[in-house]
């Protein structure tokens, strides 16, 4: 398994979403200085994320890019197998299969791979976004809340009765 330099432009810029998750949409210009991404590169990176549907783009003056789902929700082996196709060295579990059943000289070999391949995709099918950002496992997304009535409180203010 290699992870490319898209592939990890992907990760970078997906984590500072995760991060910012409850702040709704970030532009693409903010994530390429925030983690120091080429912003060109970085447009095509989240346009195929998008596509994926991962992320989502927002428009107008407050527009940018958000995640379509909650960072608990996102596992980093989707992103690297979108960005960067299959967990093994390979190609994909299966060819590692069938070279495992027709190359019986080099049998062995290929069972280690495929081991290496299985333990990688292992890891990465059980780690989020939220794990390796720091966000908190339920977080909301960003909704307009209602404004609540607060009570005005009484002070006392050197022998006089003020409202605050």
């Amino acid at each position: 398994m290699k992870i490319s330099q898209k592939g990890l432009y992907a990760l970078q810029a997906l984590m500072m979403l995760s991060r910012r998750y409850n702040q709704g949409a970030i532009r693409i210009r903010d994530i390429a200085y925030e983690e120091g991404l080429p912003e060109k590169f970085l447009e095509l990176i989240l346009l195929e994320l998008k596509n994926a549907r991962i992320v989502e783009s927002v428009r107008g003056a407050k527009g940018g890019y958000r995640l379509r789902r909650p960072p608990h929700q996102i596992f980093l082996s989707e992103i690297i197998r979108l960005i960067d196709g299959p967990l093994a060295p390979f190609g994909d579990a299966e060819q590692l299969r069938t070279l495992i059943d027709q190359d019986a000289e080099h049998r062995a070999l290929y069972r280690v791979f495929l081991d290496v391949r299985d333990a990688a995709a292992k890891i990465l099918d059980h780690t989020t976004l939220a794990n390796i950002s720091g966000t908190p496992k339920k977080l909301k997304p960003v909704r307009k809340a209602k404004r609540e009535k607060t009570r005005v409180l009484s002070m006392v203010v050197r022998g006089h009765s003020k409202e605050a």
